[in-house]
């Protein structure tokens, strides 16, 4: 005979053997079912893994992967850049000194610069001993102001003419003209695609080397492609969408978009005629998705 906490005896004694027998069948159907669950919920995990599996994987993903590493790893040292300023989204001035610059004076205007614009500055050297200061223009933060560039130029000349460099750069009218021109193109072409499976509790599961990202939700998970910052996104939009749709089949589930609709063969199409415009528009300003450049306007 077993005690409960309470002090009561279990089972009650006015208790019957009939009584007693039906209670001990309940407990076991009620065992059985959480068994049966269980069973049922290791199953759909490994289907859902099974749906994230390396099938998936290509080259494809894998390249975006390493170029992202690349394009955010650190500096090795003060003087070495993590990218190369890029006329396009950089206002860069040249440097240039009959003797060379010291590198004491380039890290002086390095630490200077990158107090006051952050990640923005790039110091980088070219052949026969020059170097160019630049200052990033367009970021999905927006246009530089007129007043950061004038503040940014005044102090590349102030040291300059410290060590006897002469400068050599842009108009900075033309410059931001064409900064904000290139801020309207990344505007209409910086869009992320999401794919949401809703309608049941999906176990935890990882999206190893895709280059969409996954987030759970109550009801089930999302699918987020960032377009701009993938290598040829349709092909990671359509590695996205079959994992959805296998994720939606694995567990009873529903694929469907941010309004709530079913996603159809029809509407995914609709999405790869859009992603194939948008890479498009930006192709024709030399710019590819995915790309160091790429990374760096759109960060």
């Amino acid at each position: 005979m077993r005690r409960c906490a309470s002090g009561r005896s279990w089972p009650p004694d006015d208790m019957t053997d009939l009584q007693f027998g039906l209670l001990l069948i309940g407990a076991v159907a009620v065992a059985a079912v959480l068994i049966y669950n269980r069973v049922q919920e290791r199953a759909a995990g490994r289907r859902a893994e099974r749906a994230f599996g390396a099938r998936h994987a290509d080259a494809l993903l894998g390249e975006t992967a390493a170029r992202r590493e690349s394009a955010v790893a650190p500096r090795k040292n003060a003087m070495q850049s993590a990218a190369l300023p890029d006329a396009r989204l950089d206002y860069v001035i040249a440097l240039a000194a009959p003797r060379g610059i010291a590198e004491a004076s380039l890290r002086e205007l390095r630490a200077r610069l990158e107090h006051r614009f952050a990640k923005r500055v790039l110091l980088a050297a070219s052949k026969g001993g020059k170097w160019s200061a630049a200052l990033q223009l367009v970021s999905r933060a927006g246009v530089a102001s007129e007043s950061e560039l004038v503040e940014f130029r005044s102090e590349v000349e102030t040291l300059a003419a410290k060590v006897g460099a002469g400068v050599s750069a842009p108009e900075m009218r033309q410059a931001l003209d064409a900064a904000r021109e290139l801020d309207r193109v990344c505007a209409q072409a910086d869009i992320q695609v999401a794919l949401h499976v809703v309608g049941a509790a999906i176990a935890e599961v990882q999206s190893g080397e895709h280059a969409f990202q996954v987030t759970a939700r109550e009801d089930g998970v999302t699918l987020t492609l960032d377009v701009v910052r993938t290598t040829q996104p349709a092909r990671s939009f359509q590695a996205m969408a079959r994992t959805g749709r296998e994720l939606a089949a694995a567990y009873g589930a529903r694929l469907v978009d941010d309004n709530g609709n079913l996603v159809d063969e029809r509407a995914l199409a609709a999405i790869g005629t859009e992603l194939e415009a948008v890479r498009h528009m930006l192709a024709e300003r030399g710019i590819e998705p995915g790309s160091p450049l790429a990374l760096r306007l759109f960060s």
